[in-house]
């Protein structure tokens, strides 16, 4: 899990600093003070951060746990190692609870659907807390329970204990729960080819949700065809979709398929041709690409994974290797810094300079919405007793990415979503530690 990442003095910590107005109350005074700072070197912002995190740290002692994604904005990854948290993929992050009973406490620099596995994963007496509720994901932002809901529904009155939903990681607890409910799994880039391997053993019609790249990715790897494919809609136009309204050759093909996939999509990966690809294999570069890039891509890359995947072949490339990698582009530019200390070179695919391609290579908005106020906000306050409410991550939590509001369910209707999704991440769980039967 460790990735030794280094802040390098004199160059600024690269984070675009949010308006005031972004920050919820109780987090504006500490982002009152990073704004008023003269400049974003290390040399200054982190000596206003020890300020705070060091005594809550010593405060918090080892109950508290720090945990950020790859894919995370700026800094932020390095910020978070550099005060003795982990880095890691939504796998590994989901588990920490499970794996450190010992740990009451986690504080997660990332997305909130990757917070909330944990939260379901976690014990009574654990409790998560998120930097910023409002960072979101725009591929489970097109996979809301109230869009996915009424065609899992539909699905189910059709074809009844044959359905079987596998859940991406990349969607709410209220999602993973539709899985749970079929006896289902969750999935993420790592073990989507082992899950779904399980999932053809069980000779179910399978629903994944919500990745359709992915779905078709994957759908490749475990030798399903094209013609035994579905893809279904996405977003609110896949929610209002319907099996009756459909022309009667498209039910037909619905019921034969194996497969059917939710239309989501990964608006980074999307930007990925295959003519990138050819672009730098033509200049000597091993190319690798995320598994949520579309088919065409993944299919004439020289390797496909993971964010751990990816991060392993940078740390493990010989000195001298030269290394195109298509992904979120904070991963690629903190893989660029790492490879550069071992004589590794990497590039972002999307990065080439000819007009005929522009420049492409973007990093997750909304996963940049952790920053350097938002890590030291939420410790202080928890230092002093006062972590806001809003933080605070339980199963079946629904955040507008936008206005921060957010949905809570009752305690009851909150234990059986817990029960359901956590059935769908412990099946995930039991196939990629090899105990499924």
């Amino acid at each position: 899990m460790p990735t030794t990442m280094q802040i390098v003095p004199d160059i600024p910590i690269c984070q675009q600093d949010l308006p005031l107005d972004r920050y919820q109350p109780e987090f504006a005074p500490y982002a009152e003070e990073y704004l008023a700072l003269p400049d974003r070197l290390p040399e200054t912002v982190l000596p206003w951060m020890d300020g705070y995190i060091r005594p809550a740290l010593a405060a918090l002692g080892d109950r508290v746990m720090l945990l950020a994604h790859y894919y995370m904005g700026g800094e932020i990854v390095k910020l978070v190692e550099r005060y003795g948290g982990h880095v890691a993929d939504s796998y590994q992050l989901a588990l920490q609870a499970v794996r450190h009973p010992e740990r009451k406490i986690f504080v997660e620099s990332a997305v909130h659907f990757m917070a909330e596995a944990i939260a379901i994963l976690a014990a009574a007496d654990q409790e998560v807390w998120i930097t910023n509720p409002k960072a979101g994901c725009t591929m489970e932002m097109l996979a809301k329970d109230f869009m996915v809901e009424p065609v899992f529904d539909e699905l189910h009155a059709r074809y009844g204990d044959d359905l079987l939903v596998v859940a991406y990681m990349n969607t709410s607890g209220r999602v993973k729960a539709m899985a749970g409910r079929t006896g289902g799994a969750v999935c993420t880039s790592s073990n989507a080819k082992a899950i779904v391997e399980w999932a053809v053993r069980q000779d179910r019609k399978i629903f994944f949700v919500p990745d359709r790249h992915l779905g078709d990715v994957v759908a490749g790897w475990v030798g399903i065809p094209p013609a035994e494919l579905f893809h279904w809609g996405g977003g609110v136009e896949g929610g209002q979709q319907s099996i009756q309204v459909l022309p009667a050759a498209e039910r037909d093909r619905l019921d034969r398929a194996r497969m059917v996939l939710w239309g989501a999509f990964c608006g980074v990966h999307t930007v990925f041709k295959p003519a990138h690809v050819e672009y730098w294999r033509a200049r000597g570069y091993r190319v690798l690409v995320h598994p949520e890039c579309p088919k065409p891509v993944v299919d004439v890359a020289d390797g496909a994974g993971s964010t751990a995947y990816l991060w392993n072949a940078v740390a493990t490339a010989a000195p001298g290797s030269r290394l195109a990698i298509a992904t979120e582009g904070h991963f690629v530019r903190n893989a660029r810094e790492q490879g550069a200390l071992r004589g590794v070179e990497v590039v972002n695919m999307a990065d080439i300079p000819s007009p005929e391609f522009g420049a492409l290579g973007c990093g997750c908005a909304t996963m940049s919405r952790n920053d350097p106020p938002h890590l030291v906000a939420i410790l202080d306050l928890l230092r002093q007793g006062r972590g806001p409410d809003l933080n605070r991550v339980l199963p079946g939590d629904a955040v507008d990415e936008i206005t921060g509001v957010r949905e809570r369910l009752s305690p009851d209707a909150q234990a059986e979503l817990a029960r359901e999704a956590r059935r769908a991440l412990d099946q995930m769980i039991a196939i990629t530690e090899g105990r499924a039967h």
